[in-house]
This record gives structure tokens, sequence and C-alpha cells, in this order.
């Protein structure tokens, strides 16, 4: 059993604890925040017995195999530094670092020091994410030609109205705003198929009234981009109004199209028309209600194997990320190329959004 401490005990942080519960391979022994009042709170209900207000007491007091870092990305790289340099494994929660920069510090300092780090991109491990794996592992889809990803977020929703009332809350002080604490779950999904060399545009704009705060008023909520490698494009589309709320993936390959909702946690083919004329255009739709009957089917079945809650993905990412700590021959779950990658992208939509008029 792994020995793990949490720095950080806000709201992300209780999904921490209740999934490395759950893989059975760690047991939480030590919580840390600056905040005091953090700390008992998340101590007190999820029975921590280690309890403590600075990270370098915490490491040296609890020899600790893995760190899971949940604060603002601003603090990510000195955490991360100071854990790996104490012999600590490092799970970061999202954006996994402020910039592509402090990425690859965090990555080089992780090899200097012989240790893993990973960060919390779910969505590639929930099961429709699997399943995508498998098939172009296998060929299914052929060579990647484009994708569309969507991504949509309420902001009357608690993290919507934390962040709207109140000013001084840390996502303002990210150089994406709104923007940089979600593009790391959409950009995760589409950088395994872009390769290094890529250009992005991008049209980022607010379309809520105004409030009358300067600094709520300057963040955008509508994002689109297009990335381009000169052979793959992936079209983003991030949206605070759009509804139903969406949190899709269309992958368009040369042999066969697949669209995931990850909310629905459904994968199916895109429809195509096999037949000639009227009944070619009678039969998709039978096709596809077929496909989406058996997600169902299985939604079920992993639904009554206690598989279906929100943070199952989470779940898989940590067993694997584990399974590489115990594992010196072990493969990260998230290669750095991709995190470095990802980090890139979204430096590069920040810097295209403040160019813009």
């Amino acid at each position: 059993m792994l020995r793990i401490g949490i720095v950080g005990c806000g709201k992300i942080a209780d999904g921490h604890v209740e999934q490395i519960r759950a893989t059975g391979r760690g047991d939480v022994v030590a919580v840390c925040d600056r905040e005091p009042l953090m700390v008992e709170q998340l101590a007190e209900r999820m029975r921590i017995p280690g309890r403590h207000t600075d990270l370098a007491t915490m490491l040296a007091d609890e020899r600790l195999d893995v760190v899971h870092v949940a604060t603002p990305p601003d603090s990510h790289l000195p955490i991360a530094r100071q854990a790996m340099e104490a012999g600590c494994h490092v799970f970061m929660e999202k954006p996994f670092a402020l910039t592509a920069d402090e990425a690859a510090a965090i990555l080089d300092c992780a090899r200097a020091n012989g240790r893993r780090v990973s960060v919390n991109y779910l969505y590639n491990f929930e099961t429709p994410g699997l399943e995508l794996a498998e098939l172009l592992e296998a060929g299914r889809l052929g060579d990647i030609v484009h994708l569309d990803t969507h991504y949509g977020y309420n902001l009357s929703g608690d993290y919507g109205l934390a962040v709207m009332g109140d000013p001084g809350h840390w996502v303002h002080r990210l150089p994406g705003k709104l923007f940089h604490n979600v593009l790391d779950h959409v950009l995760a999904k589409i950088v395994p198929h872009i390769g290094d060399d890529f250009s992005v545009r991008t049209c980022a704009f607010r379309r809520r009234p105004a409030t009358g705060n300067a600094m709520v008023d300057a963040m955008p909520d509508e994002l689109r981009f297009l990335v381009h490698d000169g052979k793959v494009t992936a079209n983003g589309l991030i949206s605070a109004h759009g509804r139903p709320v969406a949190h899709a993936l269309k992958v368009v390959g040369e042999r066969d199209s697949v669209e995931l909702d990850y909310a629905a946690r459904t994968l199916v083919h895109s429809a195509r028309q096999n037949q000639p004329s009227a009944i070619g255009r009678l039969f998709p739709a039978w096709v596809q209600s077929g496909r989406f009957a058996r997600n169902g089917v299985r939604n079920l079945r992993r639904f009554g194997r206690h598989e279906f809650h929100y943070f199952q993905p989470m779940r898989v990412l940590l067993t694997r990320f584990y399974d590489a700590v115990n594992d010196d021959r072990g493969v990260d779950p998230i290669p750095h190329a991709h995190i470095l990658r990802v980090c890139r992208m979204i430096d590069a939509i920040v810097a295209d959004i403040g160019r813009q008029p």
C-alpha cells in the first residue's frame, strides 16, 4: 500500500481521497493546506490522521510515496519540485502548470529525480475514450483526418457562480482566465493525434451581459479554435451558453468515423449510407438506434458493477499510475510528450486570444 498525501483541501480533494481508496493501492495518510480550517474539514470527514499546514513538515514527518497536488496551477511547480526532491511521485490536478515552460520544468525535475508524474486527464480513461483507443490501436478508423471537440459548462453551477461572484478567485489569475481551467479537458483528447509543429487560430468573446465589474467583464465565456499540424485539423468549441451542456468528440478517419459523448458515455460509429437512393436514407437511423441501444445495455451492466459513477475514469487512471509507480519498467498512463503538448497548445491559444482586438 502506497502512503499518499494530498496538498490542497478544496472540493476536488474529496474525489481524490475517494478514488485513491477505491483503487485499493494506497492509503491517504496526510493532508496539507495553508488554511487550517480546510485541513480539519477534510481530515475529519475522511478520517485522515496526518494534518499539516506546511508541506515541508508533511514531507518530513509522513514518509510519503506519492503526493497528490490539488492546488491552483500557479503553485504546481514549487510544490511538485519540493515533493519530488523529497523522493515522492506526484499526481497533479489539472491544469498541469501555468505555462508550458513550467510544465517542462516539472517534467525535467521528475526525470532528474527518477520520479513518476502524471495529471488528472481523466476523460481519456472514460469508457468511450478507452473504446476509442482500442479502435485506433486496431486500425479500424485508419489515419485520423480531423477531430471536433465540444465542451460546455454552466455559469449557473457551483463552479461558475464561484468564479463569477468572486473577482479574487484564482481562475482570474490564470493567463487564459475561465478557458484556462477547462482547456486541458478539451486538448488532452486531441494531442495524441496532433504533432508538435502545429498552428492555432482562435475566436473568443463574452456573450453574457456586463456586470459592471471590470475584472469579471473582461473574461470571455465563448471560445472557438482551430489547430492544424499540416496533416490533421481539430476544431474546438467551449461554450457557457450552448444547451444542452455538451461534452463530445468526433473523430474523422480515412476508413471510418466515430462520435463520443462523454456525458452519456457512448461511442457510436457515424452513420453511413450503404444502399442507394431513398432506401439508403431509410436504414441509417435504425442502424444508429441499435448502436445506441447496445451502448445503453453496456452502461447498465457497468452501473450494476458500480462502474458508472462520475469519477470512474479517475479510478482507472490512478490504478494505472500506481502500477507505474510500483514497477520501474511500467509505462506512464499519460506520456510526458502529451502533457507538454497540451500546455504548449494552451499557451498558443491564450497568446492568440491576446492578439485579438
